[in-house]
């Protein structure tokens, strides 16, 4: 039920909030002109002038390319993308990146890549098994990857693994905590995370809001609670680490995105532990990410938040929809949703 509430309400939840540029003067999003009214609920940072953004329209899946800071974008979606939506993607540089569409049929959740820019895309994964359904992907570096789907029996979530640049892919983590009523997020590509060695965490909802945690490149998982809210619409939508030890959880309800209480966790042993965050907004966040060592930025419907104390406390500075946020370094943070809105981060002082 949580994935079909995902895909098939989440336009009506988003068209109707509209950005808006007022808020804190240190922080501020400077929107880039798409050209489309497309829903980018994937985002790859590569660097100030370069980014990727992945989604959909209601007919076909889109992804964009920037190279000139959002000057302008180029349409570089795969072809025969016609009923997928690209929920997530990563991408190395101007040239190489790895797409992942899911949809209404088990066969729309598949694996691009491409090494030309977007010039061509070859596919490299479809699923068969009718009840997995992918939500995130995350690399540790340019040939290790992972993508997690919801329990495909009801009880043990499914994570396959890539070695060689997502041109091909096999099932890992076949001793996964049982996790019966849990599922995983769609709504920003940030469910899941991954460090630049062999840790990864992801997030669930339903049931609980927990996290799980590899040490291993998703061999073998343990897995902790969180304080953040749960249910049928809710858990932990995004995950990001600052380090393997400092860990920011946000989340809540997508169904009421300007009253969740408790929707922003952190931990500092790795995801061992969870508390919620003293200062936060009590809304709905589908994304975050690290600025810097102790900034943080979180994204959802109703706004956009900054953390200067590792993410203890929060101010808001913008107040438009956004569904997920990504920095390459501190003078590189994109973020992107609905609407064909992305935009990146300057300092206004």
């Amino acid at each position: 039920m949580l994935r079909r509430i995902v895909l098939l309400t989440a336009f009506a939840l988003l068209l109707g909030v509209s950005p808006a540029s007022g808020g804190r003067p240190d922080y501020v999003w400077r929107d880039t002109p798409t050209g489309t009214t497309a829903h980018f609920r994937g985002l790859s940072a590569v660097s100030a002038t370069t980014a990727w953004v992945s989604g959909y329209t209601p007919t076909t899946g889109v992804v964009m390319r920037t190279t000139n800071g959002g000057a302008s974008w180029q349409d570089v979606s795969p072809s025969g993308s016609a009923g997928l939506q690209f929920r997530d993607i990563q991408a190395f540089d101007a040239s190489d990146a790895v797409a992942m569409s899911i949809g209404d049929n088990p066969t729309d959740f598949r694996m691009y890549v491409t090494h030309d820019g977007g010039q061509s895309w070859d596919l490299t994964f479809v699923n068969s098994e009718p009840n997995a359904f992918y939500d995130c992907m995350s690399f540790f570096d340019r040939n290790h990857g992972l993508a997690v789907s919801d329990p495909p029996d009801g009880v043990h979530f499914r994570v396959i693994a890539t070695d060689d640049g997502g041109l091909s892919w096999h099932i890992t983590g076949l001793q996964m905590p049982p996790a019966p009523g849990e599922a995983a997020f769609a709504a920003s590509g940030e469910c899941l995370t991954t460090d630049h060695g062999h840790r990864a965490w992801f997030g669930s909802g339903g049931a609980a809001a927990r996290v799980f945690r590899s040490d291993d490149r998703g061999v073998t998982w343990t897995v902790a609670p969180t304080p953040i809210e749960f249910g049928p619409t809710a858990g932990i939508n995004g995950l990001a680490f600052n380090g393997q030890q400092r860990g920011i959880a946000v989340g809540g309800d997508f169904f009421a995105p300007i009253a969740s209480p408790d929707s922003f966790a952190r931990t500092f042993d790795g995801g061992l532990s969870w508390i919620l965050s003293p200062s936060a907004p009590s809304e709905y966040r589908s994304g975050v990410t690290w600025v810097d060592g102790h900034t943080a930025i979180a994204v959802g419907l109703s706004g956009s938040d900054v953390s200067t104390d590792f993410g203890a406390s929060w101010q808001r500075f913008d107040d438009g929809s956004l569904d997920t946020v990504d920095c390459a370094s501190p003078s590189a943070c994109w973020a992107s949703g609905a609407a064909g809105r992305v935009a990146y981060l300057v300092r206004a002082r």
